[in-house]
């Protein structure tokens, strides 16, 4: 290999580990982003103006409030050294009362000079002070002399020594103000202040103007459960109020559809009713022969037939739903089961009331348990609720149905030959009703191996 070729090498393995790195790091962001609308607005909003203080606080201080504590240190400093000169320059003051006076009253320092002394020893520095770097600085750079000072001890005040020569001690003492930018907080109080009142501003703004979005999902959420949509209008911003619109135009027309269906199966039903009622009358006049029972089975077979192809239209779309106790309809299914001599259990895990349409989700589960009954001999019914989602598988010993044809069973009047499903009479709508009455809830059907060697059949809905 080439060093241009392996120099391409190593560039090629460079940018995998480098494109491999940063989808680690965005996947770890996306999962401790907040997922909600409402927060991730609310961060969009607070993240820039966080940032925004941050930057205008640094430079503030870094610029602003450090310049003005240097001035202000560099400004005490040259009293402090004219006072000395004059202390030089004119010894007629020998007890210097006139240099106290004057300091006092015209540079606001309170001026001792003490004798036969040393300077204290040094302190532990501060873990951040700018006033005491910066005296520090300013005396080293305008007096050069030794010196000792203290800008913690007193809250208002700043102590300074300076030792002129052995023995002779300066003690000053200034108000922190006068070296020391001290009102400087007040400017990051409003920022912080004002900050929080937008803030809050925008939280109030951002919840009305999420709060339609929130109710159109719970809308939709409801409608796609089965359940009525009540008080919903449209609310908002103009998109807002468009999806909502958009929603219940939606809503109307499946409505419509599921009626003029159901309106026209009625009709068909009533006919076809009519004329096996006519078949009833005339098959009571004839005489009880082996021909006669035969065409009333045909005649019985047909009406119930045409039961379920109605049923299977209908939906049972006009139900309402309500809060229906799971565990007491899941025992009254086992005991129909037991009545027809198969042997059934229930488990029932969580809180029982669960809010379905309760004739739907009866018919559901009667589908599945009198199908599994029929080829089996025990059946398992295990139930769960918990926070989110209702349960139910439906096990048995049974034949089965094979893999590639557990999809297909859901198909209307479809009838298997050789497989578990097929009505004995029926029509094969049993399985289809019953995944159309679970997606109604928002949830659906799913087929697969169960633990006692049949068919598990498994019923999942929101709660």
């Amino acid at each position: 290999m080439s060093v241009s070729e392996a120099g391409a090498e190593i560039g090629r393995v460079a940018a995998m580990l480098a494109k491999r790195a940063w989808n680690r790091v965005t996947v770890g962001l996306k999962g401790r982003m907040p997922q909600g609308l409402y927060a991730r607005s609310l961060l969009i909003i607070v993240t820039p103006m966080v940032l925004l203080q941050a930057v205008v606080a640094f430079v503030f201080m870094e610029r602003h409030w450090q310049t003005v504590t240097y001035r202000l240190s560099a400004s005490v400093t040259q009293d402090i050294a004219a006072l000395i000169d004059v202390y030089r320059l004119y010894p007629q003051d020998k007890d210097a009362t006139t240099l106290r006076r004057i300091a006092m009253e015209r540079q606001g320092l309170t001026l001792n000079f003490r004798t036969g002394e040393t300077l204290p020893p040094a302190g532990p520095k501060p873990f951040f002070s700018l006033l005491d770097s910066a005296l520090s600085r300013e005396i080293r750079r305008q007096i050069g002399k030794p010196f000792w000072i203290d800008t913690v001890g007193n809250s208002s005040l700043v102590e300074i020594r300076i030792q002129l020569e052995p023995g002779v001690i300066v003690q000053v003492f200034a108000r922190r103000s006068q070296a020391y930018a001290s009102n400087s907080h007040i400017f990051l109080v409003w920022m912080v202040g004002t900050s929080l009142v937008l803030v809050g501003v925008a939280v109030a703004f951002l919840r009305n103007q999420i709060r339609p979005i929130q109710t159109l999902a719970d809308a939709a959420e409801s409608f796609g459960k089965g359940r009525d949509v009540e008080g919903f209008r449209p609310r908002g911003a103009r998109e807002v109020r468009r999806a909502s619109h958009a929603f219940l135009e939606m809503k109307r027309r499946i409505e419509r559809q599921i009626e003029q269906r159901t309106t026209m199966l009625a009709g068909v039903s009533h006919d076809l009713r009519t004329i096996l009622t006519r078949f009833k009358l005339e098959l009571a006049l004839l005489d009880d022969t082996t021909e006669a029972d035969a065409m009333k089975k045909d005649v019985d077979e047909m009406t119930r037939m045409l039961e379920d192809y109605l049923a299977f239209a209908r939906g049972d779309s006009g139900e309402q739903a309500a809060p229906t106790d799971m565990e007491l309809l899941l025992a009254e299914l086992c005991d129909e089961v037991e009545r027809t001599g198969d042997k059934a259990n229930v488990t029932y895990i969580g809180q029982p009331m669960v809010t379905v349409r309760p004739d739907a989700f009866k018919r559901l589960l009667h589908n599945l348990v009198a199908n599994a009954s029929r080829f089996a001999d025990t059946v398992e019914i295990t139930a769960t609720r918990d926070n989110r989602w209702f349960t139910v598988t439906v096990d048995d010993d049974g034949p089965g149905i094979p893999p590639d044809m557990r999809d297909e069973v859901f198909r209307p009047f479809l009838r298997l030959d050789d497989a578990r499903n097929q009505d004995q009479g029926g029509s094969g709508l049993g399985l289809a009703i019953a995944r159309d009455v679970a997606r109604s809830h928002g949830g659906d059907i799913t087929l697969s191996e169960s633990p006692l060697g049949g068919l598990r059949a498994t019923v999942r809905v929101p709660v």
